[in-house]
């Protein structure tokens, strides 16, 4: 099985908040794009919050979220999956991306949310032990904005996702 890549973080030096996926889907590296499944609630969810019309260009929908001083990752630069499903990833196979680089060219970042569970226990296993700076930076796991989490509603998520714009 070949191993599958990501996408290069999408981010500004004046960014405070980093919204970290686990890995695209095969939707998104089938367009490039961050949060490309039709059902993907994560640019709709962006729209409520930060008025980024989920219909705007991808460039431009990005160029709207880094002025709003959010960068987008994912915690795996690569990985084994057989599906888009987080739950198909070979745990042995997760090769993270590099944060002490991206901490030290991003020094304003104070936030980090979690875009559902595997990308935070991921991040925890193996990311963290390997950082000086994660003291210093407030964590929180959001719920997942794959359509594979469908047990809330787009406005229940929208609700807790107002903590990355302050609202919450």
């Amino acid at each position: 099985m070949k191993a599958i890549e990501g996408f290069p973080a999408v981010s500004h030096a004046s960014a405070t908040v980093l919204v970290l996926g686990s890995m695209p889907g095969k939707a998104s590296l089938s367009a490039q794009q961050y949060y490309a499944h039709p059902r993907n609630a994560f640019w709709k969810i962006a729209e409520a919050l930060f008025g980024i019309a989920s219909s705007d260009p991808y460039p431009e929908r990005l160029r709207q979220l880094t002025a709003k001083r959010v960068a987008l990752w994912d915690v795996m630069r690569a990985c084994h999956r057989q599906s888009s499903l987080d739950s198909d990833i070979v745990e042995d196979s997760i090769v993270p991306n590099d944060f002490v680089a991206f901490f030290d060219s991003h020094p304003n970042i104070e936030r980090v949310y979690f875009n559902g569970a595997k990308a935070e226990s991921a991040y925890r296993k193996h990311v963290a032990p390997g950082l000086a700076k994660g003291d210093s930076i407030t964590y929180c796991r959001l719920p997942s904005t794959s359509p594979a989490h469908a047990s809330l509603s787009l406005e229940q998520k929208v609700a807790a996702w107002k903590r990355i714009s302050g609202e919450a």
